[in-house]
C-alpha cells in the first residue's frame, strides 16, 4: 500500500483541544465494552451472520451520513482506497478476527493479548506515517502495556482452572490487534480531507458489502425466531456501538492528535472490557487491579501531555 507512505500535513503543531482526548477515550471505553459483551451475542448468532446484522443496521442509522455535505470536497481516488483500507482491516478483518477469537478463548487471553494495541499502534505510525515517537509517548506505551498485562495476571488468579485457551483463539485475537493499529494509522490519512460522519458512514458500507456474501446465506439456514428480545436490543447497541458511534468518536479525536499518541488511548479498550466483566460477570475487584488501572491511566496522561507540549 504505497499510499500509506505518504504523511498527512496534519495540525499537529497546532493546540490539541481536550475534546478531542475526550472522543478517544469514549471511542475505546466503548469499543472495549461491546467487545465483552460480543460474547453473548457469538453465542446466538453465527459469527459471519453477526457482522452482516451489524453493518446492516448501522448502514439503515447512517444512511443521511453518505451524502458530501456542503463545503465538503469531492473524495479523490486516494480517498478511496483508503476508505477501503479502512473498512477491509478496522472494520470487516477486525470484527471477524475479535469475534471468532473472542468464541475461541478465554477473556484472560484477549485482555493479555489487546494490551498489545497502543504499542502496534506506535510501530505502524512510525514504519507507515514517519510519526517520531517520543520520549514520554513511548512510557506512557510501556505504563499503558505494563497496567493491562497486570490486570490481565490479577484475572488469572481469580480464574484458576477456567477452560483451557485456545491457540487459533489468541493468533486470531492478534490478528484484530493488527487490524486495530492499521485502522488507527489509516484514519489518520483520512481525518485531513472527509468528514468523521462521512467517514464512519461510507466505511461501514464496505464492511456490509464485504460481509454480504457470507451473511446472505447464514441467514437463509438461521432461526430468527428462537432470537430473544433481549438478544436483539443487545444486537442493536453492538451495531449502533461499533459501527456508527464509535468510528465518529473516533475521527473526530484523531483530527488533532498525532497517531502514535491516540494509539496510547487503545489502553481503554481492555480496561472497559475488565469492568464489564467486573461489572455484569461478577469478577471481584483487588488492590492488583487498582495498580493496573493507574499505570493504564499514567499512560493516557503522559501521551496527552506530550501532546501538549509539542504544540
Amino acid at each position: 500500500m504505497p499510499f500509506l507512505s505518504r504523511s498527512l500535513a496534519s495540525s499537529a503543531h497546532s493546540t490539541v483541544p481536550w475534546v478531542s482526548y475526550a472522543c478517544l477515550a469514549s471511542s475505546m471505553a466503548l469499543v472495549g465494552s461491546y467487545v465483552g459483551l460480543s460474547k453473548l451475542l457469538v453465542a446466538v448468532f453465527p459469527v459471519m451472520l453477526l457482522a452482516w446484522l451489524r453493518f446492516g443496521i448501522a448502514a439503515v442509522a447512517m444512511a443521511g451520513w453518505v451524502r458530501r455535505q456542503p463545503g465538503e470536497s469531492r473524495l479523490s481516488r486516494r480517498d478511496r482506497w483508503l476508505l477501503f483500507w479502512e473498512s477491509f482491516f478496522g472494520n470487516f478483518l477486525f470484527s471477524v478476527c475479535m469475534l471468532l477469537g473472542v468464541s475461541m478463548t478465554s477473556a484472560l487471553a484477549a485482555g493479555v493479548i489487546m494490551a498489545a494495541i497502543p504499542a502496534v499502534v506506535a510501530v505502524f505510525s512510525w514504519a507507515l506515517l514517519k510519526e517520531r515517537i517520543s520520549g514520554p509517548v513511548k512510557l506512557g506505551i510501556a505504563c499503558a502495556v505494563a497496567g493491562i498485562a497486570l490486570l490481565s495476571l490479577g484475572k488469572s488468579d481469580a480464574q484458576a482452572g477456567a477452560a483451557q485457551v485456545s491457540l487459533l483463539g489468541n493468533l486470531l485475537l492478534f490478528a484484530a490487534v493488527c487490524c486495530e493499529a492499521l485502522y488507527v494509522v489509516i484514519g489518520k490519512q483520512l481525518t485531513g480531507n472527509v468528514s468523521a460522519k462521512r467517514i464512519s458512514a461510507l466505511v461501514n458500507l464496505w464492511g456490509f458489502a464485504l460481509v454480504t456474501p457470507f451473511g446472505a446465506a447464514l441467514a437463509w439456514q438461521f432461526d430468527f425466531s428462537a432470537v430473544s428480545a433481549g438478544s436483539w436490543g443487545l444486537l442493536v447497541f453492538y451495531s449502533l456501538a461499533a459501527s456508527m458511534i464509535t468510528v465518529w468518536l473516533w475521527m473526530t479525536g484523531l483530527k488533532h492528535v498525532p497517531a502514535a499518541s491516540a494509539g496510547v488511548f487503545t489502553v481503554l479498550l481492555p480496561v472497559s472490557t475488565a469492568l464489564v466483566g467486573v461489572g455484569l460477570l461478577g469478577e471481584r475487584f483487588t488492590g492488583l487491579h487498582a495498580v493496573a488501572f493507574g499505570l493504564a491511566l499514567a499512560g493516557v496522561i503522559l501521551a496527552t501531555w506530550s501532546g501538549r507540549r509539542a504544540s
